[in-house]
Parts: structure tokens; C-alpha cells; sequence
């Protein structure tokens, strides 16, 4: 009898330390994984956005991918695991959505930028406007991959706007994203970048001193839109709402964004 009642107490007790075990397996299970790709633009203000939600979001762990609009719209196109697609250029976003791989009822614009022109803060090569590059003595300038990094796209249309593309063209030092550009500035290794004010105010070895025309800066949106073959479609639409609140906004301002206009 004593050993049927101690035979029952270990289980007894057996079952009692699996049981949070297996409460601590349930919860870890439980936990959504979001998988955020988004424009290099976006490095500092969305890491930090991300870890205030996910403090308000205890169940909910976030994956950040961040590189050229281009590289992801590749990326997702291959498989890639991705919930949410941020792009800095409409380009990138329109051709998922034309090829049914973003939810487009999801699709909405977060926040707007500006091209700027950068040089070193010590440069004395005296380059103050976009047509300065056009001297003789700025040998080299910096600027995305005109095909996949967002900035490189509306540098091309700043520069044909102005008319002075081809006669720039073999200064270009081409950049895989908008962040590459601004280390090659930081450096010295080119007289002068182009990069958004977002980058730009990250930086205190760089100097802005040109701003492009609206003509270019009204086309700068972030876009965002939750991926077709998303498996937490509930999670990322809960995530998209919580960018477009006042907390995430600030933080965006913080880090030289605006909030777009739809």
C-alpha cells in the first residue's frame, strides 16, 4: 500500500514539473514570427518602431530584412519568407502587385522623403548645388543602383530633369543600397552622394547641401503591403495599423520621415 501511495505521489509530482514545461512550450509555440523586408531608408527608424511593438506585443517576434527595394522584390519573388514589403519606390511595389504577389487591399503609403545631396563635412571642393558635380575638380559621385535601390532611381530622374545625366554619368559610383552611398561619403572616397534626408541626418561626417525639387520629392513614398503568400495575414495587418498611429509616427520624425498623404 505504501509503495502504490509513493508510486502515485512521483507521478503526481512528475506531472506537476511537465505541466508548466509543457505551458512554456504551448506559449513558445504560440509566438508569431513577422517577417519585415523593407528599404535600407528604413534601417534605423523601423528597427526601433519594431522594438517598441514588439514590447506592446509580447506573442509577436519581428525578422528584419533590410535592403534594396529591388533585392526584395527579387527576394520575395523567389519564395523568400516575407509578411510585409516596405518600398521606397512605387516601382518595385506596383510589379509584385501586377504579379498578384501582394495583397493589394493592404497596400497603403506610410511615409515620404527627400533626395538630398551630400558631401563630406570637410570637403572644400565647393559643391553646393547639383550642377556643382559638373566641375572639374569632383571626380567621383556616389548614387544607388539606378535599376533596384530607390534612391538611384529618383537620382536618375533628378538628374535628366535637370538635363545633366550624360554629361555626369561617368562620375557615377554605383551603390547596391542608399546606405552603401552614404558610407562612401562618410569616408571621402567620392566628392559627394546622393542619399535621402533620412540617411543623411544619421550622420555627423556629412554635409546636406542641396535639397531636390519637388518635381522629384513628391514622388518619394513608402509604401507598404502585406505579401500574398503571408501565413499571418491577422499579425501583419495588426502590425500595418500600428505603424499609422502617433507612436510610430514619431518615431519616423525623429528619424527625418513624413507621413504620407494618401
Amino acid at each position: 500500500m505504501k509503495k502504490n501511495l509513493i508510486k502515485v505521489m512521483a507521478c503526481s509530482v512528475v506531472v506537476m514539473m511537465i505541466m508548466p514545461l509543457a505551458a512554456c512550450t504551448d506559449n513558445e509555440e504560440g509566438d508569431i514570427t513577422l517577417n519585415i523586408s523593407a528599404s535600407s531608408v528604413l534601417t534605423d527608424a523601423l528597427a526601433e518602431v519594431n522594438d517598441v511593438y514588439m514590447q506592446k506585443n509580447s506573442d509577436i517576434k519581428i525578422a528584419s530584412n533590410f535592403t534594396s527595394a529591388g533585392t526584395i522584390q527579387s527576394q520575395i519573388e523567389n519564395g523568400a519568407d516575407c509578411d510585409v514589403f516596405f518600398s521606397a519606390n512605387v516601382r518595385n511595389m506596383d510589379n509584385l502587385e501586377n504579379k498578384g504577389l501582394i495583397i493589394s487591399d493592404t497596400r497603403k503609403s506610410v511615409l515620404s522623403n527627400l533626395l538630398v545631396l551630400i558631401v563630406p563635412a570637410s570637403s572644400s571642393k565647393g559643391i553646393n548645388t547639383f550642377t556643382d558635380l559638373l566641375k572639374e575638380n569632383v571626380e567621383l559621385v556616389a548614387i544607388g543602383d539606378t535599376s533596384t535601390v530607390s534612391a538611384g532611381i529618383y537620382s536618375e530622374k533628378l538628374f535628366k530633369l535637370l538635363e545633366i545625366y550624360d554629361r555626369l554619368s561617368a562620375k557615377f559610383i554605383s551603390a547596391s543600397n542608399v546606405r552603401e552611398v552614404l558610407t562612401y561619403v562618410e569616408t571621402g572616397n567620392v566628392d559627394a552622394g546622393l542619399v535621402f534626408m533620412s540617411d543623411a541626418l544619421t550622420s555627423n561626417k556629412v554635409v546636406v547641401v542641396d535639397t531636390a525639387p519637388d518635381e522629384i520629392n513628391s514622388q518619394i513614398v513608402i509604401t507598404a503591403a502585406i505579401v500574398s503568400a503571408s501565413k499571418n495575414v491577422d499579425a501583419a495587418s495588426d502590425y500595418l495599423a500600428f505603424l499609422s498611429g502617433a507612436e510610430a509616427l514619431a518615431i519616423f520624425e525623429k528619424y527625418g520621415f513624413s507621413s504620407a498623404v494618401e
